[in-house]
């Protein structure tokens, strides 16, 4: 096993740490502000704010956990590594692993479906929203193909471009506040009525979708051996990149329930365009349209990075076949990673829309946010050699509690998800099952 190891050349350690906060904000930022704010606000009302301000504290909890671990051990395989290493349990391990890669799978599948809605519709309407999705993912797996140096640069430029959009409509927010526009009023309205329960729930369910806006910062663990100094770079990283992207999200929030009710913005698969279309600012709509394109473009970007790396990672692990770790020697980037990944993205692309496919996302990644805070805890009596970053316990204990909650049916989110999560899971363990089967086979030979 050890001499297959060094069959393949080692990852290139490209990125440094500008690049690295700046590859956090990017994956961060992206698709779940720009395309499901609208949905946020279909759930809550008016009061659009709070679910992100509470997602930004779950967000925060786990980033803490996460920034341990990947300090503790900093290798490729993220989440599914932590697991293995506190419960030794292959089958958990796989599960947890699978998880994260169809988490970023439908992420990148929601960006797609993004990309091909309102803010697409904005230059035309002619051509077949599910075409152009597919197309779009296609493209972004032959960038990333292409090298992790490329794919990152990428990442940058479209981390700007994506930050100016947000920028742009914090601006018209402050416009409208000093000019007397908007409806200050609608911070305070909630969708529910009734009992509190029917609050309480709608609130969840809200929070719940949102945290879709937030999933991106464990994404980075998953670059751990392309990173220079990893244990010194990642805490500062992901602390920064939260930060940043919670105040933006919070203060974008608020921006476009003051502009917008939330029945239009619900109504919309761009609902930034709408803030910008009733700003009362003479900005062009377009424009506006193909900067939200750049942005849910490098969401869907740095996901196939992260799930094709996760492969590879795993692969190294024997916990998937050994040819998920084949790597394109002139390119040095997971070649057979990236093939699968792409074509379960185009599946997904197939499956759903920007809500299911977002709330999926944040389903599955709650579930593995809990094992991963459960982990950190365990892990403690394991110590390495060298130092690195130790959260509070009350935060991991927070951050599980609150991760099972934000996943629990008190969420109110829909059927579908649960079922499209089930039948992913059901494929993950058709896949151990036949890895089994393989790995006992070439034992026995």
């Amino acid at each position: 096993m050890a001499m297959a190891a060094t069959e393949q050349p080692a990852l290139k350690r490209a990125i440094g740490p500008k690049l690295l906060i700046l590859f956090v904000i990017g994956d961060i930022l992206g698709t779940g502000i720009y395309a499901t704010t609208g949905k946020v606000a279909g759930k809550v009302g008016g009061a659009l704010w709070l679910p992100f301000v509470i997602g930004f504290v779950v967000a925060l909890l786990t980033a803490a956990s996460y920034v341990e671990l990947v300090g503790k051990y900093p290798k490729a395989a993220g989440a599914a590594l932590y697991t293995q290493k506190a419960f030794k349990v292959p089958f958990l391990t796989f599960i947890v692993a699978f998880m994260v890669m169809c988490s970023g799978l439908s992420s990148a599948s929601a960006a797609a479906r993004a990309f091909s809605g309102d803010y697409f519709r904005e230059f035309t309407d002619a051509i077949p929203s599910t075409l152009i999705a597919i197309t779009f993912i296609v493209a972004l797996a032959a960038l990333a193909l292409r090298g992790v140096s490329e794919s990152v640069k990428t990442n940058v430029v479209l981390t700007v471009v994506e930050l100016t959009g947000l920028l742009i409509i914090l601006s018209i927010g402050a416009w409208a506040v000093l000019t007397g526009e908007g409806e200050p009023s609608r911070l305070g309205e909630f969708e529910a009525s009734g009992s509190g329960y029917a609050l309480m729930t709608s609130v969840l369910g809200a929070t719940a979708l949102g945290f879709f806006a937030f999933v991106g910062f464990e994404d980075s663990v998953n670059m751990a051996e392309e990173t220079q100094d990893p244990v010194r770079t990642f805490p500062r990283a992901i602390f920064t990149g939260v930060a940043v992207t919670g105040t933006v999200y919070v203060l974008v929030a608020l921006a476009s329930s003051l502009l917008v009710d939330h029945r239009t913005l619900e109504k919309s698969s761009g609902p930034l365009l709408e803030v910008v279309k009733a700003g009362g600012v003479d900005f062009p709509p377009k424009l506006f349209a193909l900067i939200a394109l750049f942005a849910v473009t490098n969401s869907a970007l740095i996901n196939i990075m992260m799930a094709s790396r996760l492969c590879y990672g795993l692969a190294n692990e024997r916990v998937l076949p050994r040819v998920m770790g084949k790597v394109l020697k002139n390119r040095r980037t997971p070649l057979t990673g990236i093939v699968f990944v792409t074509l379960l993205a185009i599946g997904l692309v197939c499956t759903g829309e920007i809500e299911g496919l977002g709330d999926t996302t944040a389903f599955l990644l709650l579930c593995v946010f809990a094992v991963v805070n459960i982990a950190v805890l365990v892990l403690r009596k394991d110590r390495v050699e060298h130092a690195h970053f130790r959260t509070p316990t009350a935060l991991p204990v927070l951050g599980a509690i609150t991760a099972l909650i934000l996943a629990s049916p008190l969420a109110d989110r829909s059927a579908d998800v649960y079922v499209r999560a089930g039948v992913l899971l059901v494929i993950g363990i058709g896949l151990w099952i036949v890895n089994k089967i393989v790995l006992r086979v070439r034992h026995e030979d």
